[in-house]
């Protein structure tokens, strides 16, 4: 340990390229798999406009996802997301009621978001309470603030340029017919899918090239090791936990955007789809292993399964049951690649 520099990680502790190539190809063929599988039973899966709904929302579900894969690789857990979400949404409709523009006002949700997650990170590294007990304590409380802002009613007529990033998208083609409504020749890229893969290429660019990262897998890995090396295994876990939580307010921006009405009753079970989208692309609840093109794989994988199952008719909590075995077979899977 004596030879590396404060901060290094050795080599070894980043993340195996060839345990990641192996469960990515896997998730990658059960999402073609999927696709074919719906596409086959139903003519109306395969079209653009239903491929417009599986992007919109994965997106919601994508975002939470890389905030909970940074997590995740430092060995932790994130329960509070679902209820960030709700919360940071109700600020940002708070905001806007108040006179202040989308623009700074969806600015204000994110960064209340940030502080769940900082506090969050605090609690369990300063505290030194288990990451589970500690964001299933902010769960309830951001839940209990975004409900009592709220009175536990919606809050509407927030103008229309608050439903410009759910709804709005880049490059969309009309056609005037002289009729009450325009044809959509190209209906654009929505700004959600947009978002999104704007924040997973930067979340990668972090975990693969940046010092952070680095840290991050070797804190997952393994955190005394890390710390007998000179990474601060403690800043390491704060910085995971605020972006995942100022990643959870980014998320509640675009959910309450699309649905033009803020609800502090969104976001409940979110949680769970954020852990099965990591789990699903790769992510060890053990730490250090997964990345963020594997956690897009599986954010699609049950945004698919959700869409597909909803045009067969399928309830929602029979989707809830299949849901729920998928990430029990990828965990057993993930618990035999460890044991190899």
């Amino acid at each position: 340990m004596a030879d590396l520099d404060r901060g290094a990680v050795p080599a070894s502790w980043t993340f195996k390229p060839s345990a990641a190539s192996f469960h990515k190809l896997t998730a990658l063929l059960t999402l073609a798999l999927l696709i074919f599988a719906f596409s086959f039973g139903n003519d109306a899966f395969f079209t653009v406009n239903n491929g417009l709904t599986v992007l919109l929302q994965t997106s919601v579900i994508g975002l939470l996802g890389i905030g909970m894969t940074l997590v995740i690789l430092t060995r932790g857990i994130d329960l509070s997301v679902g209820s960030v979400l709700a919360l940071s949404g109700v600020m940002t409709g708070l905001s806007v009621k108040a006179g202040i523009p989308v623009a700074p006002a969806m600015t204000i949700g994110v960064l209340t978001g940030a502080a769940c997650g900082l506090v969050n990170g605090f609690v369990i590294t300063k505290m030194r309470i288990t990451p589970f007990v500690a964001t299933l304590g902010m769960m309830l409380i951001a839940r209990g603030l975004a409900l009592q802002l709220t009175g536990a009613a919606p809050i509407s007529r927030l103008g229309e340029s608050f439903g410009a990033l759910g709804n709005g998208s880049l490059l969309r083609i009309v056609e005037k017919t002289g009729g009450i409504f325009p044809k959509v020749v190209f209906p654009g890229i929505p700004y959600p899918v947009i978002l999104l893969a704007i924040v997973a290429f930067v979340a990668a660019y972090l975990l693969n090239r940046r010092q952070t990262g680095r840290h991050i897998y070797a804190t997952g890995s393994n955190e005394e090791a890390a710390r007998l090396s000179g990474v601060l295994v403690d800043r390491t876990k704060m910085i995971a936990y605020t972006l995942s939580g100022a990643l959870a307010g980014l998320a509640g921006n675009v959910l309450m955007s699309r649905l033009v009405t803020v609800q502090p009753n969104e976001g409940v079970m979110y949680e769970l789809d954020a852990i099965a989208a990591a789990v699903i692309g790769g992510a060890s609840l053990m730490g250090g292993v997964g990345n963020i093109s594997g956690t897009m794989i599986g954010a699609f994988i049950i945004g698919v399964l959700r869409n597909g199952l909803n045009m067969a008719g399928v309830s929602a909590f029979i989707q809830q049951i299949v849901i729920g075995v998928i990430v029990i077979l990828a965990v057993y899977v993930d618990q035999v690649r460890n044991r190899r």
